[in-house]
């Protein structure tokens, strides 16, 4: 199980960052590929059909639209209208090897695509509540476009990993020195 989740997983939203890379990175295209990033962070066991797969793409770019937003009010706006269109069933639950945490829980007919724009609605509105401006972004690394969570306490965060934000300042040391 990846650390993160165990244990620093602000509202459950990297799962949201993760499903939104992996559709955009292709590796959650496919209802199959979809299906594992919801199981890899502890989600109920998802069998998606070719139709179901679109209508979770889909989600998954409105998800998308608000991480991508810089503008608390905008942020807030777009959350408040997936609030109002998903209202969210909040309980508390405990999935294993974890802490007790807030998750919506979909109606047993439900289908994926609304659970999922519900359950980011509830962690979207806490996230931006408790902070206080849009926690997230998009990797400022060229040729990076992946999402995060910011979870810093200081400067905002700028690059997905460490990885690419020393990349970067490697690169803008080494075009200091020519």
């Amino acid at each position: 199980m990846d650390q993160r989740f165990a244990d620093d997983n602000p509202r459950g939203l990297y799962f949201l960052a993760d499903l939104v890379n992996a559709v955009q990175d292709g590796s959650g295209a496919t209802p199959a590929g979809l299906e594992a990033v919801v199981e890899a962070h502890g989600g109920q066991p998802l069998r998606l059909t070719a139709t179901t797969a679109e209508e979770m793409r889909e989600a998954v770019a409105v998800v998308a639209g608000i991480l991508d937003t810089k503008d608390e009010d905008s942020a807030a706006e777009a959350i408040n209208v997936l609030l109002d269109r998903y209202p969210a069933r909040p309980r508390l639950a405990r999935l294993p090897g974890r802490r007790w945490s807030l998750h919506t829980q979909a109606p047993q007919d439900s289908r994926p695509a609304p659970w999922l724009l519900s359950t980011a609605a509830l962690a979207l509105a806490l996230w931006l509540g408790e902070r206080g401006y849009c926690a997230w972004g998009r990797c400022a690394a060229p040729g990076c476009d992946r999402y995060f969570i910011d979870t810093g306490r200081r400067a905002p965060q700028r690059y997905c990993s460490p990885r690419c934000g020393t990349r970067v300042r490697v690169a803008a040391h080494r075009n200091r020195g020519q």
